[in-house]
């Protein structure tokens, strides 16, 4: 009775929720994807650190940020930071400052100062590190706190457009003018460039964040914390009982697909255009053809998941996408104005997997409390981002350290034609293996079709009402 009372002092879902969850994603990616997206090519360009060093770094940082992704998202199913309710936006406000502060400091020109090579690897070192666990800390109650907003499936399916399109307005918007800042008139780095846009990405994610945190209600989170202590908390049975969760575990393993794709195109795009098409601004014009077409699915893919199932469409796109990505693999692109729309066109499977991939995750969160009668959302959305974190370190660090051992030099005026070749065989070949492992967590992992996922729903609502 408890919660059904907490739920009528509030205003019903709705408009301003989906804005808080738009702004919300927006705060995150402004750091998250520009780390992710420019902070190898700003290592290896401006402070010409081997990348050698990146790779290794890259690996040790990502793999403690996986393993410290179920700690940290685990905090607020144990502890409480504030008396007003809230579950999860305490733990938002906490940590968006040091986050904030990591890509102001981290994509600062050192170089200026004179330091030694030591002192840039530390320093290098220290602020990606504190930006993963950073990220972690707002991430973590960000993803979590859709399940405590509502519990409607298809208010859920809003949420998780919200999120695309927060995402995709940094990604499509943001990241696209960061090349145009980033490279001089006669495609040389450009310092200064990177500065600005560390400063803009510092204060669109603290802004965004506290428009997050005035837009949305946290509706369910259960104000009775004294009985949820009494009950007790078991992070390892939690774990364990996620290993059991079938839907979880396939999404878990589309999310490393996907952020193989994402994060291999955001770090090697960039090579790809600089060095094989010696048209490093083109980036930017590749990024906008992606605009209409993403804009298009915020409005028909929520209709064709209602109309067909998230699953099914999901599975189409990204065979399609799977098929144009096996094509720019085997054939090389001469035109990079056609490799741009090509890359544009076949990236609709990933919009899609972006549009659908919070509610997938919200279905397998019920999944759970249905399966076991329990519901830690913080631990299990962490344990999902988890695999996401696996996805990244990959590619970041595998790609990382084939690009080293390739042959490429930082700071050289130019590659060789071995290298050039390879880089463009690295950045076509990330997409077209994501695609696959993307297509097996979705239709040969995951099993929840529509019917289950509403039968789920009114399971759960029929508990509720009788507790």
């Amino acid at each position: 009775m408890e919660k059904n009372k907490n739920k009528q002092n509030h205003r019903p879902f709705g408009v301003k929720d989906q804005l808080g969850y738009i702004f919300g994603d927006m705060a995150g990616s402004f750091v998250n994807l520009t780390f992710d997206a420019f902070y190898l090519i700003f290592a290896t360009y401006v402070l010409n650190i081997d990348p050698k060093f990146m790779s290794t770094l890259f690996l040790v940082a990502r793999l403690f940020d996986a393993i410290n992704d179920p700690i940290i998202g685990s905090f607020p199913d144990r502890w409480r930071l504030s008396k007003s309710g809230d579950k999860f936006k305490p733990w938002i406000k906490l940590f968006m400052w040091p986050l904030a502060a990591s890509i102001f400091f981290g994509f600062m020109n050192i170089n200026s100062w004179g330091v030694s090579e030591s002192f840039k690897h530390i320093w290098v070192a220290f602020f990606y590190i504190l930006y993963g666990m950073s990220y972690t800390g707002t991430s973590m109650p960000f993803g979590a706190m859709a399940n405590v907003v509502t519990k409607k499936p298809e208010e859920r399916s809003k949420l998780s457009a919200s999120r695309a399109i927060g995402g995709t307005a940094i990604g499509f918007g943001f990241l696209g003018l960061v090349p145009l800042l980033i490279w001089d008139k006669q495609n040389n780095p450009n310092p200064q460039g990177y500065m600005i846009m560390a400063i803009i990405a510092a204060l669109g994610c603290l802004i965004s964040y506290t428009l997050l945190n005035k837009l949305t209600i946290e509706r369910y989170s259960s104000p009775n914390y004294d009985n949820e202590k009494k009950e007790g908390y078991s992070f390892t049975k939690t774990l364990k009982e996620a290993l059991k969760n079938r839907p979880l575990l396939g999404i878990m393993l589309a999310s490393i697909g996907s952020l193989i794709y994402i994060t291999g195109n955001s770090q090697f795009g960039g090579f790809v255009y600089k060095e094989f098409y010696q048209a490093p601004k083109m980036q930017t014009i590749a990024t906008f053809l992606q605009i209409p077409i993403t804009v298009a699915l915020f409005f028909i893919g929520p209709k064709l998941g209602q109309k067909y199932g998230k699953r099914n469409v999901l599975s189409i796109a990204l065979v399609f996408n799977l098929i144009v990505s096996a094509f720019l693999f085997f054939v090389p692109i001469k035109s990079v104005g056609f490799y741009a729309l090509l890359y544009s066109i076949g990236n609709i499977g990933q919009s899609f997997f972006i549009l659908y991939v919070w509610a997938f995750v919200g279905d397998a969160i019920d999944y759970h409390e249905y399966k076991f009668n329990s519901r830690n959302d913080g631990t299990l959305y962490s344990t999902y981002t988890f695999s996401r974190k696996i996805g990244t370190t990959i590619v970041s660090a595998g790609a990382t350290a084939i690009l080293a051992a390739i042959g490429f030099v930082s700071g050289a005026d130019a590659q060789s034609h071995e290298v050039v070749t390879a880089v463009r065989s690295l950045g076509t070949a990330i997409p077209f293996i994501a695609c696959i492992v993307e297509l097996i967590g979705i239709k040969l992992v995951f099993n929840l079709t529509a019917k289950d996922s509403e039968k789920i729903s009114h399971e759960l609502a029929k508990r509720e009402s009788n507790d």
